[in-house]
């Protein structure tokens, strides 16, 4: 009786004590670790979160810069911050690969998914007038290869522009290397590539100006700012390959801690003030998920990743 009575106590403190350390986070500024430099999309997604973030969790919020790697810097230096919630960690698709290509000491065991802030499937884009339509654009393809100009190498650009040749029986493209998508879409119009692997908002002021035209969208479905345009998929070539990017912290992080974080960050990225940005990047509020679907797409992205880079022969 003596030993029950005991251990009922010692459940109550930990619960207690478990709610007391949800009441009292956070106690201090949270910092937000990013691989991006000062206004590249990642960072400027990671600021536009932490808006109305920080009003939610009621505690100041700053960015993090820990650039190299493709994500390993600020992958190996999470790894060392502790598991309390005042450190989050922005991942991505290039994490996914980083972690693919055992670049970093971070395993998807090592972090909880928090939420996804966006999904900004990849665009094969064309100057307009090039091609009648999107089966015009790939059966030029099964006789000759096509330049595609990228933004990375051994990562989603690439890896997207060989999978999509590779799974649709097409000739292997020369790939071409690009600092950004800025550029890339400038070299596009210049004929330096025959095709870019942008994003929407890479390339929006071409496409509004009607000089390059997205051709075929590699996502499960049709993107709402891009109603006419194919899938992959839908041209019976089975890629799907999206910019994404979510939030995550330390796999031992509080339970009533993580669920504070998920709570408040969904709630502030389902804010007007996200969502006007997400609008003005092409995307919509479909963008915004939870840690069930977040982390759901963590693990398959990384597997994706994982087979893809095995394939086109990056890694063993």
């Amino acid at each position: 009786m003596k030993k029950l009575l005991a251990s009922v106590a010692l459940a109550a403190i930990a619960l207690t004590g478990a709610s007391a350390q949800a009441e009292d986070y956070p106690s201090r500024t949270i910092e937000v670790i990013t691989h991006a430099g000062n206004g590249g999309g990642t960072d400027v997604t990671a600021r536009m979160m932490m808006l109305r973030a920080r009003r939610e969790l009621g505690e100041d919020m700053v960015v993090l810069n820990k650039k190299g790697g493709g994500g390993a810097v600020a992958m190996d230096h999470y790894l060392d911050v502790p598991a309390d919630g005042h450190a989050i960690l922005v991942f991505t698709i290039g994490h996914a690969a980083t972690v693919a290509k055992g670049k970093t000491k971070l395993t998807l065991d090592d972090i909880r998914p928090i939420a996804r802030g966006t999904d900004d499937p990849q665009i094969l884009m064309v100057r307009c007038g090039e091609y009648d339509n999107a089966e015009a654009f790939v059966a030029v393809q099964k006789d000759n290869a096509l330049s595609y100009g990228t933004t990375h190498l051994g990562n989603i650009n690439d890896v997207s522009a060989f999978m999509f040749t590779t799974k649709g029986g097409l000739q292997t493209p020369k790939i071409v290397p690009f600092d950004g998508g800025g550029e890339l879409a400038t070299q596009l119009l210049a004929g330096a590539v025959d095709v870019a692997v942008l994003n929407l908002a890479e390339a929006g002021s071409q496409i509004d100006a009607g000089e390059v035209c997205p051709i075929v969208v590699l996502a499960d479905n049709r993107m709402n700012g891009l109603p006419d345009v194919s899938t992959a998929k839908e041209l019976g070539i089975d890629v799907s390959f999206s910019t994404v990017r979510g939030f995550v912290v330390h796999k031992n992080t509080p339970d009533e801690v993580a669920e504070k974080i998920e709570a408040s960050l969904f709630k502030a990225m389902n804010h007007g003030v996200y969502q006007g940005f997400l609008e003005s990047v092409g995307l919509d509020s479909t963008s915004v998920a939870g840690s069930d679907v977040w982390g759901a797409q963590i693990n398959a992205m990384t597997n994706d990743m994982n087979a893809a880079l095995k394939e086109l022969g990056f890694i063993e």
